[in-house]
């Protein structure tokens, strides 16, 4: 417990006038310090990690918050109403972490809701809800959670997280690019100028400051605080968290399809501004102390395991990847495709699946992952004579791929899940003639604008790849719903998001039989 007299000692050590401080009882902060809502994540049988960050003024520096660590007060409750409470106590909010606050609560019961909320300085927040994850092996006949991504905040408002927030779920999977990391002038959703629908606070993201305004400016959305305090989160990151696709310690800016930018920082440089880019996720994600950033590197990968209906596998496909081939992009492959060295998860990250995975003991494996495992002919139109791949996803990276796809076929039930894409599109996974696996590829919360049921050319790229068995362009998430018969992913999708307020339908099912490796559309 951390008494208010400690906080009056540091608050003057730091700066402070005592009276300044006396003065917190009737009002420390200029506005409301719970501004960025309240979040949980990473639940376990007995419990899961609760956040909240304390920013009055969430655009000032330092979030308008004194240069002093603040006790925050935290609460959970069996109830809605806080009338049972389960679990207390008191956490420093330390600035060199934005006042941000991580509680790792354990010793509740499994699979059950609880509520949670924090006070400081007799101001309190908004209530939170999470879940805890059935007891590891227990019997579970049914699981229903929400996956989704790509917010891109210019492009559209994100209306679709206040129908995620209002789902029944277990838990939502959220596979990254939760900020970008640039401005832009003029949108081309349609192939034509236009404005973006909301302005970015900043141009270019470069040091931690710059970052922590982007999340700021993010998190003041009520729309993503509602889901946020609704369901407790898997997080992730993809490449937007730092620099659109970079790599390992590779930066990748291109100045156009085809050209690198020559003034890209050495990667010496760039794992600096990385450091402070994971350092920003950190503070503001609902994620344990074991993913603090060391050195720039954030231990990604991580299990979740719901009794024995399903086990997941989150993996990290950035760090560890080798540099994109070709020269990155949508293009013809070149002979790096297939180098086989090249790696997308490294060895250690393959070796702890290959691991998890052999553990067995669930129904379902699923694969939570960033970038599209299906090696897809990417030609919509055509004058396109060549096959064209996307050398930012797996099938730039054809050895690699090629022992996943062998991994998963050695497994029951494996399934997919992928963002990046923009769109919705789901297909099975072969590996030399045979179905191994099928995927799930979800669209996103607004990055690309209002879209529409079908981009052009999608006919044509569906006749392309028969392992495809579905494509949609617009915007919303996906839903899971798990039996032990039966995997059934919804692909629920919002009719815009150029508008605050948008309506919700359910555009197409995609379903995985128990023991059946491909994709049908239902």
């Amino acid at each position: 417990m951390v008494s208010r007299r400690l906080f009056l000692a540091t608050a003057t050590l730091a700066g402070l006038s005592a009276p300044a401080i006396l003065r917190a009882e009737g009002g420390l902060f200029r506005d409301f310090p719970f501004s960025l809502g309240v979040a949980a994540g990473d639940p376990s049988s007995d419990g899961f990690v609760i956040w909240t960050r304390l920013a009055p003024e969430p655009m000032a520096p330092h979030g308008g918050m004194p240069l002093a660590p603040v006790p925050v007060d935290w609460e959970v409750a069996s109830d809605g109403g806080f009338r049972d409470i389960v679990a207390k106590g008191t956490e420093l909010a330390h600035p060199e972490l934005a006042h941000s606050v991580h509680v790792e609560v354990a010793g509740l019961q499994p699979d059950r809701p609880y509520y949670y909320r924090f006070t400081a300085a007799g101001e309190r927040s908004l209530r939170g809800r999470a879940r805890t994850l059935p007891a590891v092996g227990a019997r579970v006949d049914a699981l229903k959670f929400g996956v989704c991504g790509c917010q891109h905040f210019e492009s559209g408002f994100f209306g679709a997280y206040r129908h995620l927030a209002r789902e029944d779920l277990a838990f939502v999977y959220h596979y990254g690019d939760f900020i970008y990391e640039y401005s832009q002038d003029y949108l081309f959703t349609d192939g034509l100028p236009s404005r973006p629908v909301r302005q970015n606070a900043f141009r270019n993201l470069i040091d931690l400051s710059d970052f922590r305004t982007a999340y700021s400016q993010q998190l003041g959305d009520i729309d993503l605080q509602a889901a946020r305090c609704s369901h407790a989160f898997l997080s992730s990151f993809d490449d937007h968290e730092i620099r659109n696709d970079w790599v390992s310690d590779r930066d990748n800016w291109k100045l156009g399809l085809d050209a690198e930018d020559p003034d890209a920082p050495p990667p010496e440089v760039f794992m600096l501004k990385k450091q402070a880019a994971m350092q920003a996720w950190y503070e503001h994600m609902p994620v344990r102390r074991a993913l603090l950033p060391r050195g720039g590197m954030v231990a990604l990968n991580r299990e979740l395991r719901f009794g024995d209906l399903m086990s997941m596998q989150l993996l990290d496909t950035r760090q560890y990847r080798s540099d994109q081939p070709c020269g990155d992009g949508f293009k013809p492959a070149c002979a790096q495709v297939f180098d086989k060295q090249a790696q997308v998860l490294g060895k250690a990250q393959e070796d702890w699946l290959a691991h998890n995975l052999g553990e067995g003991g669930a129904t379902w494996n699923a694969i939570a992952q960033q970038v599209t495992m299906m090696s897809l002919d990417r030609r919509r139109f055509p004058d396109e004579p060549k096959k064209i791949l996307n050398l930012d996803s797996w099938a730039g990276y054809e050895a690699p791929r090629e022992r996943m796809l062998a991994r998963l076929g050695g497994v029951k039930n494996a399934v997919v899940l992928t963002g990046d894409e923009h769109q919705n599109f789901c297909g099975d996974l072969v590996l030399k003639d045979k179905v191994v696996a099928g995927e799930f590829v979800g669209t996103s919360i607004s990055s690309g604008g209002d879209g529409s049921d079908k981009r052009k050319g999608t006919d044509e790229w569906l006749a392309l790849n028969p392992e495809l068995k579905f494509a949609n362009d617009q915007r919303g998430y996906l839903v899971c719903d798990v039996g032990r018969e039966a995997w059934q992913t919804h692909f629920m999708v919002v009719d815009k998001v150029t508008t605050p307020v948008n309506n919700l339908s359910k555009r197409a099912t995609g379903v995985v039989e128990n023991g059946v490796a491909g994709i049908k559309m239902s």
